[in-house]
C-alpha cells in the first residue's frame, strides 16, 4: 500500500489533500502532531470523511513529529481520536502498554509499534523488530542508513524476519531506494508526501506512476543507477516508461551509493539485471566487471553495468550519447577543433568520441595529470583551465563535462569571450541551462544541453538492459 502522510492543520484541508491524491494513494496517515488543539479535537471524524483506511499517531519531536505537549495530553489525544474508525494507530516503542491500546483494541484498531533513529541503523535492528512485532499487531522501524552496507541490512529483513507484520523505512538520501522497493523487505506499506514530513519521502504520484512502487513482486527485474547525487536523476524517467512500453515487468531506481564493493553486494542479494553508473564509479566499476566491450577498453570508463551468466558486462553508451546531437555538424564539416572542460569518467568518453570522429581535442583541468592521462591515451592536447583564456576564438565545439554548474549558476570558465560561432555543449542536465550554456547564448553560440546526451545514451541502455528497441509509442519527458 501507498500510504500518504497529512501535515495540514486542519481536517477540512487533510481531507482536501486525500481528495486530490486520491488516484495514487491507498492509505492516509493524520498526524495530530501537525493540527491545531480546536482541529485535534475534530480528529475522530476524520476516517469517515477520507473514506480510506487511515492510520493515527501523535508524533512527539524526539521521533521527528511536532507534538511537544506533555505525555498524559498527548496520549489523550490519541485515545479521544480512536473514537473514529481508524484502521490502524501507531505508538513509539518505549511507550508501556496502557490506555492507549486498550482503547484500541476495544474499537478493533489495529497497533502498529514504531522504532525511530534519524542517526543510523541500529546493530540490532533484526531484534528489535521481532520485539515490537510481539507487542504489537505491526512492528515499524523508520531508521537512517548511512552506507550501501545500512542498505543491504534493511533489504536483508524480508529474509530474515519472514512472517512478521512489518513496516521498514530507511529515512534519508540512501533510504529512498527503500521507500520504492518496499516490497522486496517485505513491508506492508511505504509512506510518502509531497512535502517530505520525514527525511527522504517521495511524492505519491511519483510512487505510483513513474515507479509503481505498489506492482512490485517478486519477479520484477530491478534496475538502477549508482553514483553521487542520483536521488535527483532524470534517468528513471527513460526508463520507467520504457518497461511500462513493451509491458516488462521491471523498474529502475536510484541508489546512492558510498561503495562499488558493497552495491555489488546489494545487486547480487536482489539480483539486479543492471545498472547505470554516474560520477564518481565510472572507471571503479570496471574491476567488478568479467566482460568489457571494445568501447569500455578504449575509453577506459562504463557508464552501464550489465548481468550476464556468471559475470557482470561493461558498457559505454556515453560515446554514441554525447555524439547523437553533433553528428550531423561533425559530418557537415562545421566542427574540426574542440576545447573539453573536465577530465572525469564522461570526458573519456567524449574525448574518445571526438577523436574518432578526428576532431582536434584540447583538454582542460584543474588537475594537469589527469587531463594529460586522457590525453596520451587517444593523442591530442591538454592544458591547465586556469588558461582557458588562450582559446577564446581558437575552436569550433566547446564541451563542458565537470559538475561545475550543478543545481548551481556557476560556470568553471567564467569571463571566457565567446564570438558566437561556438557550438557549446553542457552535459549537466540540472538545471537544464547552466550558467556556461546561458553565457554563450548570450554570445550567439548554438547551444546543446544535457539532456540531449542524456536521452541519446538512456535508449542505448534501455537496448542494453531489455535487449528492445525504445518503445516508439513512448515520448521521453524530462523536466
Amino acid at each position: 500500500m501507498i500510504c500518504l502522510t497529512l501535515s495540514e492543520t486542519t481536517i477540512a484541508a487533510c481531507v482536501e489533500k486525500v481528495k486530490a491524491q486520491r488516484e495514487y494513494i491507498d492509505m492516509a496517515e493524520l498526524r495530530l502532531d501537525y493540527l491545531t488543539k480546536d482541529e485535534c479535537a475534530k480528529a475522530s471524524t476524520f476516517p469517515s470523511l477520507a473514506g480510506i483506511p487511515c492510520i493515527v499517531t501523535n508524533r512527539r519531536v524526539q521521533d521527528g513529529g511536532k507534538c511537544a505537549l506533555s505525555e498524559r495530553v498527548r496520549r489523550q489525544q490519541l485515545i479521544n481520536a480512536m473514537d473514529g474508525d481508524f484502521s490502524y494507530v501507531d505508538i513509539e516503542e518505549d511507550v508501556k502498554k496502557g490506555e492507549v491500546d486498550e482503547k484500541a483494541e476495544s474499537r478493533g484498531i489495529k497497533i502498529i509499534r514504531s522504532l525511530h533513529d534519524f542517526e543510523k541503523v541500529p546493530d540490532d535492528i533484526f531484534s528489535r523488530i521481532q520485539q515490537l512485532g510481539r507487542r504489537a499487531d505491526v512492528a515499524k522501524v523508520a531508521v537512517t542508513p548511512r552506507s550501501i552496507a545500512d542498505v543491504i541490512t534493511l533489504f536483508n529483513a524480508q529474509k530474515e524476519l519472514a512472517g512478521t507484520d512489518k513496516i521498514i523505512i530507511g529515512m534519508g538520501p540512501y533510504g529512498i531506494a527503500t521507500r520504492i522497493l518496499y516490497k522486496r523487505m517485505g513491508s506492508m506499506l511505504t509512506f510518502c508526501s509531497d512535502s517530505e514530513v520525514a527525511p527522504g519521502q517521495l511524492s505519491a504520484k511519483l510512487l505510483k506512476t513513474l515507479y509503481r512502487a505498489d506492482q512490485v513482486d517478486d519477479k520484477t527485474a530491478i534496475y538502477g543507477i549508482i553514483g553521487n547525487n542520483v536521488t535527483d536523476s532524470l534517468s528513471p524517467y527513460i526508463h520507467n516508461p520504457g518497461f511500462r512500453g513493451i509491458k516488462y515487468n521491471a523498474i529502475y531506481v536510484p541508489f546512492l551509493a558510498d561503495s562499488v564493493r558493497s552495491f555489488f553486494v546489494l545487486a547480487e542479494n536482489l539480483k539486479m539485471r543492471g545498472f547505470s553508473v554516474t560520477v564518481p564509479y565510472k572507471v571503479e566499476v570496471l574491476s567488478y566487471c568479467g566482460n568489457i566491450t571494445r568501447e569500455v577498453k578504449q575509453i577506459g570508463a562504463c557508464n552501464t553495468v550489465v548481468r550476464m551468466p556468471g559475470m557482470w558486462k561493461a558498457i559505454n553508451t556515453d560515446y554514441y550519447g554525447f555524439l547523437a546531437p553533433i553528428e550531423k555538424d561533425i559530418e557537415e564539416g562545421r566542427i574540426h577543433s574542440a576545447l573539453v572542460i573536465g577530465a572525469g569518467g564522461a570526458s573519456n568518453a567524449i574525448v574518445w568520441a571526438l577523436r574518432n570522429r578526428n576532431v582536434k581535442v584540447t583538454i582542460l583541468n584543474r588537475t594537469l595529470s589527469r587531463a594529460e592521462r586522457i590525453a596520451q591515451i587517444n593523442i591530442c592536447q591538454f592544458d591547465k583551465l586556469e588558461n582557458f583564456k588562450n582559446y577564446e576564438g581558437q575552436v569550433d565545439l566547446i564541451v563542458q563535462t565537470t559538475t561545475v554548474g550543478y543545481n548551481s549558476w556557476e560556470n568553471p570558465v567564467e569571463g571566457f569571450r565567446f564570438t558566437g560561432r561556438e557550438i557549446c555543449y553542457d552535459i549537466i542536465t540540472k538545471p537544464e541551462k547552466t550558467k556556461f550554456l546561458s553565457d554563450a547564448q548570450a554570445a550567439g553560440c548554438t547551444l546543446h544541453y544535457g539532456k540531449e546526451m542524456l536521452i541519446a545514451q538512456g535508449r542505448l541502455q534501455f537496448e542494453a538492459f531489455t535487449g528492445y528497441h525504445y518503445p516508439r509509442n513512448v515520448a521521453i519527458e524530462i523536466s
